[in-house]
Order: structure tokens, then sequence, then C-alpha cells
């Protein structure tokens, strides 16, 4: 036995051992966090906006189940575990709802055509600016094409006002100079799909753009020498290098906005309309019907159940999608 002992030395503890493993991973966690500080702190905001206002209201999903009453006493929380449990009464009134099929509509086509334009449009105009030989010019277009995404569409609305305005705006005034009859664009439905379409793609497109111009420029130059040592043309070289290895990019940006189709960007389709009421055949959405049928109610449980079945409705379509992209090619998929 002394024998053996001497030959294997020592026998460690094994509480010492799993706390050397443990000391281990502390050291190597700060060295991590040391050498990627930087990065950490580049995330830290945007975290932090996630938890605060997406993570931390989680839980508030059960008014979407619930008749919420503040005077049931108990304060806030209180209140909460008190009201009364009504199931999914609260969905109701989403889909008995009159114009439940108009508001449906116009958000799903809306949103398919916003996204078919503005993937189009932003791959478009990206590689356009790819293709500006002076730098300082491609940067001069690209900030003035990213900077209408930073506007609000409280102050576009406005601007859309001063051209629409049947009295001075600036289009009917230019209408009349060539002896046509004023419109008046703001009671007549007809022309607010195209409208709605244009100021959206004026706003997104260039903020788009910048995401896929990144992408072109990330892509490896001797694609393109090569290209041209065999004689291919921009148009052939745009065919078959930069829209192929920009094709993941697409997908992923693609999935993203399925994932949103059942949601309206509220300031376009309440701001931009100025709510008008023989408008709302072709700006009334989801959203929107949302805000003015609460707008009377007040009732919390109904805002949270139309919120919850967008959300729900978004991911099973980020799912669908990703599943059928993963069938065509597994490694352009999501996840």
């Amino acid at each position: 036995q002394i024998r053996r002992a001497t030959v294997e030395g020592p026998v460690i503890p094994r509480q010492t051992s799993e706390g050397g493993q443990h000391m281990n991973r502390l050291a190597t966690a700060f060295r991590d966090l040391r050498r990627n500080g930087a990065f950490l702190l580049m995330v830290l905001p945007g975290a932090a906006w996630f938890i605060l206002f997406c993570y931390l209201p989680m839980p508030g999903a059960i008014f979407a189940f619930k008749e919420f009453r503040v005077d049931l006493g108990g304060g806030f929380f209180g209140a909460i575990f008190r009201s009364e449990w009504v199931g999914f009464k609260n969905f109701e009134f989403l889909f008995k709802a009159h114009d439940a099929y108009i508001i449906t509509r116009n958000t799903v086509l809306y949103n398919l055509v916003f996204i078919v334009l503005g993937l189009v449009c932003s791959v478009a105009m990206a590689l356009l600016l790819f293709q500006l030989t002076q730098k300082r010019l491609a940067k001069l277009y690209q900030t003035a094409m990213f900077m209408p995404y930073f506007l609000s569409w409280v102050i576009v609305s406005y601007f859309t006002f001063s051209f629409l305005s049947v009295d001075k705006g600036v289009v009917n005034q230019l209408l009349g100079t060539l002896g046509v009859q004023p419109i008046d664009w703001y009671s007549d439905p007809k022309y607010w799909p195209y409208i709605l379409v244009f100021m959206n793609l004026w706003k997104g497109v260039g903020y788009s753009s910048v995401i896929y111009l990144a992408a072109i420029a990330g892509i490896d130059k001797t694609y393109y020498e090569a290209a041209m040592i065999d004689g291919a043309s921009k148009w052939q070289q745009t065919l078959r290098i930069t829209l192929p290895l920009i094709r993941p990019m697409m997908i992923i940006l693609t999935i993203l906005a399925v994932g949103g189709i059942f949601r309206a960007d509220f300031g376009l389709f309440f701001q931009i309309p100025r709510d008008s009421g023989a408008l709302f055949p072709v700006t009334n959405v989801i959203d929107t019907y949302v805000y003015r049928s609460l707008k009377v109610l007040g009732d919390f449980g109904m805002s949270t159940a139309a919120g919850l079945y967008q959300s729900v409705v978004g991911l099973i379509l980020v799912l669908t999608t990703n599943k059928i992209v993963k069938k065509i090619n597994e490694e352009q998929a999501l996840f």
C-alpha cells in the first residue's frame, strides 16, 4: 500500500478539484469580459431596451384573459389577481367586429406589398450606390436617403398635408396651373393605397439599402476582379456574384418582415391620412382599429388580446417561413 501511494502520488480530494475547476471557469469568464468589454458596452443599451420594453411586460399578457378592473382594491397588482377570468372573451371584439375582414385584409395586403417592394427597391438602391465611383457623392446620396428614416410620422404628416391640402397644397396648385380641377385628397380613398405605399418606401428604403450596401461591401473583391478578367459585364457581375452572395441577408430580413405581417405601422396609417373617416376603407388596419375602439371603451383586456394575437400569429409565420427556407436551403435559414 505504501508503494502504491508512492507511485500514484497523493490523492487529491474531489472537492478541491471541483473548486479549482470553478475558479478556472470564473477566471476565463472575467478574461472574456475584459477582452470583449467594448462590444458588451455597445450591446448594453439595446439589451436594456429589450429587457424593459419586451421581456418585463410579458407577464402582462394575463390581461388578455381577464376582465381587469381597477376598483377591486389591493393596488394595481391586487386588482390583477382579483379580476375575473374571462377566457377568450376579450378576443371576440376583434373577430366579431363588422370591419374584421376589412382591417385584416388591409393589414395583410399592405404588409405584403411593403415587403416585396421594399426588398426590390432596397436592393436596387444598394446596387446603384455600390456602383458609384465617387465616394463623396455616394456618401451624400446615402445620407440623403437615410435621413427620412429618423423623421417622426407626425412631422412627415405635416409635410404630406402641405402637398395634399385642398386649398393650398402644392399638388393642387400645380394641377390648377395645368387646368385640372383640384382633388380633395383626404376625402377620396382611391388614391391612398398608392400614397401609403409611396410614403412607406420613401421612409424605409434608405435604411434597408444601407444594410444591403454593407453586405455588398463585405464581398471579396477578387470575385469581381476575376469576373472582369473573364469579360463579365457589370450586369453579369451583379447577377452572378452580388445577388447570390447577399441572398442570405435578403432571406433573413424577409423572414423577420413576415413575422410582422399582422402588425401595421400605426404612425403611417393614422398620422398620414390625418384620421380621416372617409379614408377608413383603405387606411383602417388592426392597430388603428384597436386604438379607435379602445379610445372609447378603455378596456385593457381587449387591447392586450389584440397585441397577443398579433404576436402569436407573427411567431407562427416566422417559424413557418423559416421551415420553408430550411427545406429549400438549410444553410440560409434563420435558425
